[in-house]
């Protein structure tokens, strides 16, 4: 299948115009190309995408949807910086850790999913997050994903100019998922703005990196602000996910859980044990609403049958 065929869809909102020129398209970093595999009998099936930082809890997380769901595991990593592993309908992805990772991987994922012409996939975000003004354990749904001046944007340059995409992500996935709190669980689940930071210790107000030029006072102030601007929860990828999902017209979420409040710690002093059963609530928020939608289709179709 041709990157010439696919390309003309209608539904290419936002997708690379240039795409049209190449008869192959070369998804390098993941290690598929669009003549050497077919996408559509691979990947057709796709209806959510998964991700997450790193390769280890993605391969959990993609064994844990097949025990539930009761489908077939694969792994299709064929490389050594992402991997990729299927399970039934869900692929599951790791992005690495802040913006330009995540974009890398998105870009090829989105190129995938659309060669395989999947309907309407929704892409998921799960992770582990600092929290502002609420106790570790609190899953918090991103409503809007706010860069670090509290703004609702991704901004890359581009050409020697800056490209800013809206990052309000889909409200529709967000209520759907909040609503799929697991009956067997209690712990908080909210919906609030994220602050998706491009640094892991100055860019989040943290006092112990390597560098602080800032002093505690500034510091608070900072995270208040960040508080009063409705933001929960701390973290570096929502942006991108949400910017570039915008752009082609995908539902996209964030689900992460916090480990820490912000206004009380900039470190997670809790045990690895803790921090792992912490890692398993986004998941099992995600595998109840992916349960969820997949029966709301199947009530669907046996309608639409009898009619």
């Amino acid at each position: 299948m041709s990157a010439q065929h696919v390309m003309n869809r209608k539904s290419d909102c936002g997708l690379n115009p240039h795409l049209k020129k190449y008869e192959s398209d070369c998804l390098f970093h993941i290690g598929f190309t669009t003549v050497e595999d077919d996408f559509q009998a691979l990947f057709g099936d796709i209806k959510f995408i998964c991700m997450g930082g790193t390769p280890s809890r993605m391969k959990r997380f993609s064994e844990f949807v097949a025990e539930q769901l009761k489908v077939e595991w694969k792994d299709y990593t064929r490389g050594e910086r992402y991997c990729i592993f299927k399970s039934g309908c869900v692929l599951c992805v790791n992005h690495g850790i802040g913006k330009p990772s995540a974009s890398v991987v998105l870009h090829e994922i989105i190129k995938l999913v659309h060669y395989a012409q999947c309907k309407d996939p929704v892409f998921i975000r799960m992770g582990t997050c600092g929290g502002i003004n609420c106790e570790p354990g609190t899953v918090v749904i991103t409503d809007k994903a706010l860069d670090e001046m509290f703004k609702p944007e991704y901004n890359l340059p581009v050409l020697g100019r800056i490209v800013t995409r809206p990052t309000q992500l889909s409200q529709e996935v967000a209520d759907d998922i909040q609503s799929c709190q697991p009956s067997y669980n209690n712990f908080s689940i909210i919906k609030a703005n994220t602050l998706c930071a491009s640094d892991f210790f100055e860019g989040q107000a943290r006092l112990d990196g390597a560098l602080c030029q800032y002093s505690e006072e500034e510091k608070m102030e900072y995270i208040r602000r960040a508080r009063d601007a409705g933001v929960r929860n701390i973290e570096m990828e929502s942006a991108v996910i949400a910017g570039m999902c915008n752009a082609v017209n995908i539902k996209a979420a964030v689900v992460c859980v916090t480990l820490l409040d912000r206004l009380k710690s900039d470190q997670v002093l809790l045990s690895v044990d803790k921090v792992h059963e912490l890692e398993r609530r986004p998941m099992e928020v995600v595998i109840a609403y992916i349960r969820k939608k997949l029966q709301s289709n199947l009530t669907e179709m046996r309608q639409d049958h009898k009619i």
